[in-house]
């Protein structure tokens, strides 16, 4: 290890943005659904050696030089690597857009590693030759973790402290310091290599101390975590059973090949599904659950279609689908080249719309085009259907339908935002529904489950997660996962919820007041500590 800390730590231009790039792609092996944190501790201390031996330059230069490129670099292993499962979308179509997988993976990952260049860079004008240069560089890139998912519409996937969530002891902490607090205290424990080599001339216990701490942190984590998982008792509800359909629909890519009757034939077969020859089937069911993009149509521009699902309804049985919305003018007809909205529509027995919502946090490409104008000159287009694009809702994201108890609704992608999922106030659970058969056959759909699982330990509500193609899962209070269809698996989920917690979360109360708080004092801390003689390049 002092040989590799030496290296880096003399390695100068493209030899050291090689090796960033390389550790970067190895620390990517940390996130979900691979949580292999040593990956980690190998990698992170070879940001710190890089800065170490970085130049510092005058002026304006100071923010684009060595240290930005350090930080862009590693991020660009890590995201390249990290997200490359959003490759797979690109062979839906038929493949037609297979070309521009490559060039879109690692095009994305540049952009959102300008945030840790950023940090780096801003990490290195406050540098010091002692062991709180740890605490700077962890503090700056919790920073541009928190810009990463909060700035330019945000893109928080894949944050540094979900290599912390492993299993269900692990994360709970998140529901004290948020996934946002994760990050800053994995990016800490896994630098302290750096602060033993390269060896010097302390003896090997004294060496060893900060690898001690951190064993000691992440010991402490998971002692948090069985005593809250021991010492939390739930309470099933009396007032809910749900039926959650997982029915692999494929013709969200395309919607002219879409066949209305056979769509709705599949959703209502499966939702009547008998699991057991003594099962009641859907009559005993309160609320029936369709994922995101089982209708590659407006459902409104299909009567017969509503009155088919009315029939099916049992009185007492609410249908909550994710669906396509028209806007409609005062008249009652569609506007004319309006955007649709990406919505979860309430359906009753009546075959009236009781609630909706509509996805507010849209997805740059995807369900909208920044800069429609520009970009259509290259023929680019959003990749979901639809009629022009989607338009965002309003953000309301608390639904109250008749004889429902009131929850948040998330549309696939508005999921994996920490702590900005709406007020929890009354809410009884969340719901998202979700399509992840752009990502089939990746790790994509069970590592959006597992963000999704996240925001259920930060609020302590229980979670209904139910996706076109997998992961259809229940999630109680405490993230633990009570029941789950696997991925591409075409069937029906039944489950009780859970109340929520009555006290809530430390999270809820405070927020990220905790992870402001860290890295408000790391910053300050590094003023204070950042002495050493600098070279100037």
């Amino acid at each position: 290890m002092t040989w590799l800390a030496e290296t880096v730590m003399l390695s100068h231009g493209w030899r050291r943005f090689l090796i960033v790039v390389v550790a970067g792609a190895i620390a990517a092996a940390s996130v979900p659904p691979f949580f292999l944190l040593p990956a980690l501790f190998l990698t992170l201390p070879i940001w710190v050696w890089a800065l170490d031996g970085a130049e510092q330059r005058r002026g304006w230069r100071r923010l684009v030089g060595p240290a930005f490129q350090i930080g862009f670099g590693f991020g660009l292993g890590y995201f390249t690597v990290a997200l490359h499962w959003l490759g797979a979308a690109f062979l839906q179509e038929g493949g037609v857009f297979l070309i521009l997988m490559p060039f879109a993976i690692v095009g994305l990952a540049a952009i959102v590693s300008l945030f840790w260049g950023l940090g780096s860079a801003l990490a290195h004008l406050v540098w010091s030759g002692g062991a709180f240069r740890i605490v700077t560089l962890a503090s700056f890139l919790a920073l541009a973790e928190w810009g990463r998912g909060h700035l330019f519409s945000g893109f928080p996937f894949d944050l540094i402290g979900y290599a912390l969530t492993a299993n269900d002891e692990m994360l709970q902490l998140a529901s004290v310091i948020g996934s946002y607090g994760l990050t800053f205290v994995a990016a800490l424990i896994a630098m302290t290599p750096a602060l033993i080599w390269p060896a010097d001339q302390r003896g090997l216990v004294r060496r060893l101390i900060p690898i001690f701490i951190a064993i000691a942190v992440i010991a402490a984590q998971v002692g948090y975590g069985n005593w809250r998982l021991t010492n939390t008792s739930l309470v099933a509800r009396t007032d809910m059973k749900v039926r959650m359909v997982q029915p692999m629909i494929l013709d969200h890519a395309d919607w002219s090949v879409a066949d209305p009757d056979a769509v709705i034939n599949q959703l209502i077969s499966l939702s009547e599904s008998k699991l057991t020859p003594t099962d009641p089937g859907i009559s005993d069911i309160t609320l029936l659950v369709w994922p995101e993009s089982v209708f590659p149509f407006f459902l409104t521009n299909y009567p017969d279609g509503i009155a088919r699902i009315a029939r099916m309804l049992p009185e007492t049985t609410l249908l909550l689908t994710g669906a396509p919305r028209e806007p409609l003018g005062d008249d009652g007809l569609p506007i004319p080249d309006n955007p649709g909205y990406n919505s979860i529509l309430a359906i009753d027995s009546n075959g009236e719309v009781v609630a909706s919502y509509d996805k507010s946090h849209l997805v740059p490409f995807g369900e909208y085009l920044p800069f429609q104008s520009f970009w259509r000159l290259f023929g680019i287009n959003q990749f979901v259907p639809g009629t022009n694009g989607w338009a965002a809702g309003d953000g309301r994201r608390l639904m109250a339908p008749p004889g429902t108890p009131p929850f948040l609704a998330l549309v696939c992608y508005e999921a994996v935002f920490p702590g900005d999922i709406g007020d929890p106030g009354q809410a009884q659970f969340i719901l998202n529904v979700t399509n992840d058969a752009w990502f089939m056959g990746s790790i994509g759909p069970a590592q959006h489950a597992h963000h999704a699982r996240m925001r259920a330990v930060e609020t302590g509500l229980p979670m209904l997660r139910a996706a076109n193609s997998g992961v259809t899962l229940s999630v109680d209070p405490l993230g633990r996962v009570v029941a789950q269809l696997a991925e591409e698996q075409v069937g029906v989920l039944d489950v009780v919820p859970s109340e929520p917690l009555p006290e809530g979360t430390l999270f809820n109360r405070l927020g990220d007041l905790p992870f402001w708080g860290a890295v408000v004092l790391g910053i300050l801390g590094s003023l204070i500590a950042a002495r050493r003689p600098r070279r100037i390049a």
